[in-house]
């Protein structure tokens, strides 16, 4: 059975707005979080970004919903030994329900410490090896590691829960999907891409597939389309270039060539657009879903999902 949760948006809301939300949609009846880990927003518009670990900490005092990172880069802008001790101590404030869920990154968030931006294919190798560092250290057992990208030295972790956090790899491509199948708990993957899913489940991947969806909703399907468009043309780029560009105003640039027609994600009262879009992921295979609301009206939004999304979606 699908699990329906909420995405939480660091690049658009602020903190406090963050921590709102989370408690809403556990009244709304969700039943999980998804919060996205970022330096910078993908647009100046989208106007936040927040430390998600700092976020998480408050959350967990508010809400007893299960949080995943989407997602943590552990490679470039912090060291995988500093990840995992913020998701160890994540882990003990939720009571064990953290899911760290990590990737390659962008060039948006990582570049800001002056390193090199490797190829995608290091990049995949830096995390396998990050992982590797993090999963030695939920044991609470000292490490000490000489490899290829990162180096630690007698680390030892001394808050660590009875259950270390469940790692997801996200990728959108065969091979992270291989990767996640290879050495996480679970597979994450924007879109609804079942050929992505199917190689994670032939190459072994037996957790948890998430996915999330960017919604707008409003009473006005118009106005909801324009917002949709002012802050989130970034999601109707194709290709390689989220994780290749440097700075907002790159993407700004970039979204000049997205037109309001371009825009697939599900807007406006209906809520029909939003069961189709999630009944595509859930054709696909995907074993979680979440959903976010952009562009504010979220009270509305939240009266939407309790009143007319989440119930068809459970009666299906």
């Amino acid at each position: 059975m699908t699990r329906y949760g909420y995405f939480l948006s660091s690049e658009e809301y602020d903190p406090g707005s963050l921590i709102r939300q989370a408690t809403l949609a556990e009244q709304a009846g969700f039943e999980a979080l998804w919060i996205s880990d970022h330096f910078h927003p993908w647009l100046d518009e989208q106007g936040e970004s927040s430390f998600v670990w700092s976020v998480i900490g408050a959350i967990s005092q508010v809400t007893d919903l299960p949080i995943t990172t989407a997602v943590t880069c552990p490679t470039v802008r912090i060291h995988p030994a500093i990840i995992a001790q913020a998701a160890a101590t994540a882990g003990l404030l939720t009571n064990g329900k953290f899911n760290l869920g990590l990737g390659t990154g962008e060039a948006l968030n990582e570049h800001i410490t002056g390193q090199r931006w490797p190829s995608a294919a290091e990049r995949r190798e830096m995390l396998e090896e990050a992982i590797e560092i993090i999963v030695q250290l939920f044991t609470g057992e000292q490490l000490t590691h000489h490899g290829k990208h990162y180096q630690v030295d007698t680390a030892r972790l001394y808050s660590t829960p009875a259950q270390p956090p469940p790692v997801y790899v996200s990728g959108f491509g065969g091979h992270s999907a291989r990767m996640a199948a290879k050495v996480a708990d679970g597979y994450i993957c924007m879109g609804p891409k079942a050929d992505l899913i199917q190689i994670y489940r032939d190459e072994g991947g037996e957790g948890p597939v998430q996915g999330g969806i960017k919604g707008c909703w409003g009473k006005d399907e118009h106005s909801a389309r324009k917002t949709m468009h002012r802050l989130w043309p970034t999601d109707s780029i194709p290709g390689e270039s989220a994780q290749l560009l440097p700075l907002p105003r790159h993407f700004e640039q970039l979204s000049e060539l997205i037109t309001e027609d371009m825009i697939e994600a599900p807007h406006g009262p209906d809520p029909d657009p939003y069961l189709k879009a999630i009944e595509a992921y859930q054709q696909a295979g995907f074993d979680e879903v979440y959903l976010g609301q952009i562009g504010g009206n979220e009270e509305g939004f939240f009266d939407f999902a309790s009143g007319q999304l989440l119930p068809r979606l459970r009666e299906g």
